[in-house]
């Protein structure tokens, strides 16, 4: 069970999405790590333990590979430690969970925890008796209280309620950064290259929410990390085909080339219309290119990078 001896600062929590609440713990342990020569770590669970315990799963803001791949880029965060939730993690008394995982396994010096954090059997573990249990043992800990944007708590479920209503921009500043989807790019319905775009169609994975159905301003992010402004439109396509099938498309204003096959990442910044039914592809595509300027109007206005998202 060892894992090799570096030590590490552990950023405790769940971390769906990934929004300023977890920046706020995330950025904290990465400051801990640097104090102490320390690993900056985050340690998550597979699968949510409240959608284990009651059975009916939450849609999730992003997947785990989403999950890791933000506190990395976002706060520094090396390790990404996921534990698996299953009836034993369930039955680990708090205690264990702490000096036989935290420490033992995983060689803590330092905790991080948010002021609601609870954890162990019957969630009997919380951030007091945390601090206690460190103090006994030598390790630091701090806990983070909440945090608020105009007088809102910043939540998961404030932020899933947001993207599934399509309120898109506001759920971007609740998030600190834009909303992501990373998928391998299949190939769909050629639509994009007859309206003169490059065209990807990617899929949202199981368990993850599905923002509301509609065109947004995006940009799809590249292996090599290069931007490319995006309108990506997520529904079922009511002008191209029966109107059955979920498809998140993305076409590509200023690229050349083919994508199949590639991973790439949306990011959703902007909600620009809901999804709408057209008499013609002619009128679908005139649609589309004004969808088009918004987006370029919209990334014009607003630089990725130059200011806070």
């Amino acid at each position: 069970m060892h894992m090799e001896q570096k030590k590490r600062v552990i950023a405790l929590g769940f971390f769906d999405g990934v929004h300023l609440g977890h920046g706020a713990l995330l950025s904290l342990c990465a400051r801990r790590a640097e104090e102490l020569g320390a690993i900056p770590a985050a340690f998550t669970f597979d699968v949510h333990p409240a959608s284990f315990i009651t059975g009916s799963a939450t849609p999730l803001l992003s997947s785990a590979a989403d999950r890791a791949g933000l506190m990395q880029r976002c706060y520094g965060i090396q390790d990404i430690l996921v534990g698996h939730y299953d009836r034993q993690m369930m039955k680990t008394p708090w205690r264990d969970f702490v000096t036989q995982l935290l420490v033992g396994a995983y060689n803590a010096v330092h905790l991080v925890v948010g002021h609601d954090y609870r954890f162990g059997y019957k969630g009997e573990g919380n951030p007091q008796r945390l601090q206690e249990l460190c103090a006994e043992l030598g390790l630091g800990c701090d806990i983070v209280p909440r945090v608020e944007l105009n007088g809102i708590t910043v939540s998961s479920t404030h932020i899933r309620t947001l993207i599934a209503q399509g309120e898109m921009a506001e759920a971007v500043r609740f998030l600190g950064h834009p909303h992501v989807l990373t998928d391998t790019v299949a190939h769909g319905k050629r639509l994009g290259t007859t309206l003169g775009f490059p065209t990807v169609n990617l899929r949202i994975p199981q368990g993850v929410l599905v923002p509301a159905h509609g065109v947004y301003a995006t940009q799809i992010v590249l292996e090599d990390g290069s931007r490319h402004d995006a309108v990506t439109n997520i529904g079922v396509r009511p002008t191209v085909n029966d109107g059955s099938h979920l498809t998140v498309e993305s076409f590509l204003l200023h690229y050349e080339g083919d994508l199949y096959g590639r991973e790439l990442r949306v990011e959703f910044f902007h909600f620009l219309r809901p999804e709408q039914r057209f008499d013609s592809l002619e009128e679908l595509r005139d649609e589309v290119l004004r969808n088009v300027r918004q987006t370029e109007e919209y990334f014009a206005a607003h630089t990725p990078g130059k200011e806070p998202f």
